[in-house]
């Protein structure tokens, strides 16, 4: 179950941030890239954002603010272009 919201909700994140600038992974579940911008194709992405799958969960649904889980560590992003707050929390339209 935890698996599957990881999953929906990384799903939702591409579809509404469209692009492959920024590589989004929580493992073991997943990985995604995301938000506009140069394209990445080889060796480790300049733009990484990487959680474990509660905290992704937390996040993602608006639980616990971007901001605060960066400053805490909980999220670990790398990148001028992991900001991910413009996108979170991530809503289904």
């Amino acid at each position: 179950m935890l698996r599957d919201a990881v999953r929906a909700l990384l799903a939702e994140l591409a579809r509404t941030a469209p692009g492959r600038s920024v590589e989004v992974r929580i493992p073991p579940f997943g990985a995604i890239q995301c938000v506009a911008g140069p394209r990445h194709t080889r060796g480790t992405p300049p733009n990484v954002v990487e959680t474990d799958p509660m905290t992704w969960l937390l996040v993602a649904t608006g639980r616990l603010a971007w901001a605060d889980a960066v400053a805490s560590g909980r999220v670990q992003a790398s990148g001028i272009r992991t900001d991910l707050a413009p996108y979170l929390p991530v809503h289904r339209s």
